[in-house]
């Protein structure tokens, strides 16, 4: 038996996956915010929910799994659009801890909120009962597909 393009699982879940990405980047602008990457919105979640601690490179190539480079190229770009500062540690001059600004305090706010709105729009689309046999079978895949 072939089966078409639509009938493949892979298919649908990364379609379905581009259709909500353009979704909340259109959200996002819309709302006013240039630009981000989503990693950057990630990074500014982390920062703001471990705000009340000092955080530095190492923590986010560790939380995120992504290499020092990287990240290095993530902080410049984050710190040139004024989203987060750089500032040093006084028992060592060579440590920089990242700190979310006002505007990158802001931003996350709005980004936050602009995601949960568009997923009360996502919800709204289907019943509760149609919502949790979605995410039996969603997690159900992901699990055996780990697991194999």
């Amino acid at each position: 038996m072939e089966l078409k393009t639509t009938d493949l699982i892979g298919h649908e879940i990364k379609a379905i996956n581009q259709v909500i990405q353009r979704k909340i980047f259109s959200s996002v602008a819309n709302a006013g915010i240039d630009k981000i990457t989503v990693m950057h919105g990630w990074i500014m979640e982390y920062l703001y929910k471990n705000r009340k601690r000092d955080v530095y490179q190492k923590d986010i190539e560790s939380e995120f799994a992504i290499s020092r480079s990287t990240v290095t190229n993530i902080v410049k770009l984050m710190e040139k659009k004024g989203y987060i500062k750089r500032a040093s540690v006084e028992s060592d001059a060579r440590l920089k801890k990242i700190i979310l600004t006002d505007k990158g305090i802001e931003t996350y706010k709005l980004i936050r909120q602009t995601i949960i709105d568009d997923e009360n729009r996502f919800n709204s689309l289907l019943t509760d009962e149609e919502r949790n046999t979605f995410f039996d079978l969603i997690r159900k895949l992901r699990s055996g597909i780990e697991n194999s």
